[in-house]
């Protein structure tokens, strides 16, 4: 079992470390990897999208938080145990 996760771990890894190394071409030299759109219009998707992304990931992540945590107990709850 502890193989195979780590198989899974280092393809993670490798795919990864692939899509970092065409981002961070396809960003630097946008007529390269995409020569047939503008390479400001390129540029701008790969900024935007991710950032999109990562905005949705961030409210969602917090909107599940807020769902999911149970409300504290009350104040006169925990003021009747003290005494």
């Amino acid at each position: 079992m502890a193989i195979k996760d780590q198989a899974i771990c280092g393809l993670t890894c490798v795919v990864c470390l692939g899509v970092a190394i065409w981002y961070t071409i396809a960003l630097a030299f946008p007529s390269v990897m995409f020569g047939w759109i503008s390479p400001r219009d390129i540029q701008m998707w790969l900024i935007g999208v991710p950032a999109f992304i990562g905005v949705l990931a961030v409210a969602g992540w917090i909107g599940w938080t807020m769902a999911t945590t149970p409300p504290p107990k009350p104040i006169e709850e925990i003021e009747q145990k003290e005494e």
